[in-house]
């Protein structure tokens, strides 16, 4: 236990010295060299890091608009704020277009944009990996054949 205190001591203490003084715990991404090489990765996970952000993205590119209420029903568990914070935050990062009618009640469609768009494959090819290696093998997908999204 104390080597593994040492360790993490020791870790913390160049990642201060490297960062200027930064009180964080580190860990070896943290150098610039490390950090340089984990951008890319890292801009995905803050874009899509919310629980349901894939599910949302792959519901809207699936039908092409959708409102709140059949999100609200397709993504069964979430919390009106926690639908309504993700889809805000996919908006802000250019994924997601929010269209407001101005009629009575209310009405707003959400669809991907060009950003939204070119995202697709990556959905299509995350949904075929997870039906060849994370579904039982009775698995019947409910989308048919026509399981992937148009690019």
């Amino acid at each position: 236990m104390a080597y593994i205190d040492f360790e993490i001591e020791m870790v913390y203490t160049i990642s201060k010295e490297a960062k200027g003084d930064i009180a964080m715990a580190g860990n070896k991404f943290q150098t610039q060299d490390m950090m340089a090489r984990c951008v890319p990765m890292s801009s995905v996970q803050a874009v899509l890091g919310g629980k349901w952000k894939i599910l949302i993205l792959w519901y809207i590119a699936f039908y092409k608009v959708q409102r709140f209420g059949q999100l609200m029903r397709r993504l069964d568990g979430i919390t009106q704020s926690s639908l309504t914070k993700q889809l805000r935050e996919l908006e802000q990062d250019g994924f997601l277009h929010r269209e407001i009618y101005k009629e009575i009640p209310p009405k707003v469609e959400y669809s991907l944009t060009e950003l939204g768009q070119s995202f697709t494959p990556i959905l299509n090819q995350m949904m075929i990996w997870s039906e060849a290696h994370l579904c039982p093998p009775d698995y019947i997908n409910p989308f048919g054949e026509d399981r992937t999204l148009p690019e």
